[in-house]
C-alpha cells in the first residue's frame, strides 16, 4: 500500500498523523497556496501536478495504490483532477470532506451559487464587509468598490490588492467565538461573505454573525462528479483496510 493525500486542510493533517502512527506508507501533497505550510509527519511535496495527465503520471511514478482527496471543499479543479486521474490509473479514490454548514435559528443567510453571484449580492450602498473567502477571488469584488472590505488572510499579500477600500488581518484558524465577536465589533462589520467550507475551525464567524444579527452571503460548494465521500479519519482508515489495491500490486 502507498497512499497519496491531497492535503491543505485540518482533516488532511489529522489523516497524515494517523497514517504515520500506523506506519502506513504515504505521501502528502500541498497545492502551494500558503507561504509556510504546516509541517507533516509524512514525506511532503508542494505544488501542482500539471492537470489530470500530470497527476496520473505522478501516481504511476510513485506507485500510489490509494488516493485520498482531503483538499478544501472549494478546490474544485483539484478534486475533479483527482477523480479523473484515479479512474485513468485504475486506483481507488476517496474524498475526506467536512459536512457543509447548515443555517440555524436566527441566521440571516443569503445563499448564492458562486463568487460572481456573491459579488452581485453586494449591490447597494456602502457597508463594512468581512470578506472571508481567501485571496484567490478578491479581484471579483472590485466591481463593488463602494464597500470597505475586511480581509482575513493566512499570509500577508506580496502585491497590492485590487480593492480600493480594505483592511487586512493576518491570522490562521481555528478561530474562537470571542475572537470573532471582537473582530466584527472592532471593525464595525455589517455583512459577511464566506464560503460554505464546513468544519469547526472557521464556524465561529457564523455564530458571531448570528449573535450580532448580521446578514451573511453564503457561497455554496461547487458541484462535483459522483465520488465516494467520508467525513472522518476513522472512516478513511476503514476504507484503506477494505479498498481493493490495483491489480499490479497483487502481482497479477
Amino acid at each position: 500500500m502507498n497512499v497519496l493525500i491531497l492535503g491543505g486542510t485540518t482533516e488532511a493533517s489529522a489523516l497524515a498523523n494517523a497514517l504515520a502512527e500506523r506506519r502506513i506508507p504515504a505521501l502528502f501533497s500541498y497545492a502551494g497556496r500558503v507561504a509556510i505550510p504546516k509541517a507533516q509527519p509524512l514525506p511532503t511535496r508542494v505544488g501542482g501536478f500539471g492537470g489530470v495527465e500530470g497527476l496520473a503520471a505522478f501516481l504511476a511514478d510513485n506507485r500510489i495504490t490509494h488516493l485520498v482527496d482531503a483538499t478544501h471543499p472549494f478546490a474544485e479543479q483539484m478534486s475533479r483532477n483527482a477523480i479523473a486521474a484515479a479512474k485513468q490509473s485504475g486506483i481507488p479514490c476517496l474524498a475526506l470532506t467536512r459536512p457543509p454548514w447548515a443555517p440555524q435559528a436566527g441566521d440571516r443567510w443569503q445563499r448564492v451559487a458562486g463568487i460572481e453571484a456573491a459579488m452581485v449580492a453586494l449591490s447597494g450602498p456602502h457597508e463594512r464587509v468581512l470578506l472571508a473567502i481567501g485571496r484567490q477571488h478578491l479581484a471579483a469584488f472590485a466591481a463593488q468598490p463602494q464597500h470597505h472590505y475586511l480581509l482575513r488572510l493566512v499570509d500577508r499579500p506580496d502585491a497590492s490588492l485590487p480593492l480600493p477600500h480594505h483592511s487586512v488581518v493576518i491570522d490562521r484558524g481555528p478561530f474562537t467565538l470571542e475572537g470573532d465577536l471582537a473582530l466584527l465589533r472592532e471593525h464595525g462589520i455589517q455583512r459577511l461573505v464566506c464560503k460554505n467550507s464546513g468544519g469547526d475551525g472557521a464556524v465561529a464567524k457564523l455564530t458571531a454573525a448570528r449573535q450580532l444579527g448580521l446578514p451573511v452571503v453564503m457561497i455554496e460548494r461547487p458541484a462535483l462528479p459522483s465520488r465516494h465521500e467520508v467525513h472522518s479519519v476513522k472512516a478513511v482508515l476503514a476504507w484503506l483496510a477494505h479498498a481493493p489495491a490495483p491489480e499490479t500490486e497483487r502481482g497479477v
